[in-house]
């Protein structure tokens, strides 16, 4: 069997004209692909954007959440101190009640007891020196932790 040699060569209208058409197709293609290239670099310094502000978020929900730390400490202590204040108007009534009455024997001397009533006795005494020395030192402990 012997094959004939065939021609397949296209007519004229159905074959591609010039390399102008190609060009053309190739050149949409590359600057649409150009233009996704281009959203996808901004789409990447968004991103790297994004990330540093949630950095600097997380950093500052840290600090926010240790001075709630310090905060929830120092409400505890005013609650205990609240707490103590009914103990001591308690104990300042009854070392009021203990303030000794003048006697009232002579009418004469009356006024002049008056105005000199002795008070109660100081219930608490703070030196002030002492502690101002142990806030700074408690000062000075917090600034080395750190």
């Amino acid at each position: 069997m012997a094959y004939s040699h065939r021609q397949t060569t296209l007519p004229s209208h159905i074959r591609p004209s010039s390399g102008f058409a190609n060009n053309a197709s190739a050149s949409t293609q590359s600057s649409a692909l150009q233009a996704r290239i281009n959203e996808k670099r901004v789409e990447l310094e968004n991103l790297k954007q994004l990330r540093d502000l949630s950095g600097g978020l997380a950093g500052q929900m840290q600090q926010l959440e240790e001075k709630l730390a310090t905060l929830s400490n120092g409400t505890e202590a005013v609650a205990a101190v609240l707490g103590n204040w009914n103990n001591v108007l308690r104990a300042i009534h009854m070392a009021s009640t203990k303030i000794p009455r003048p006697k009232e024997n002579d009418d004469a001397e009356a006024p002049a007891a008056e105005e000199e009533i002795p008070l109660p006795q100081t219930l608490v005494r703070i030196p002030i020196q002492q502690a101002e020395a142990m806030q700074k030192e408690a000062e000075a402990a917090l600034e080395a932790g750190e």
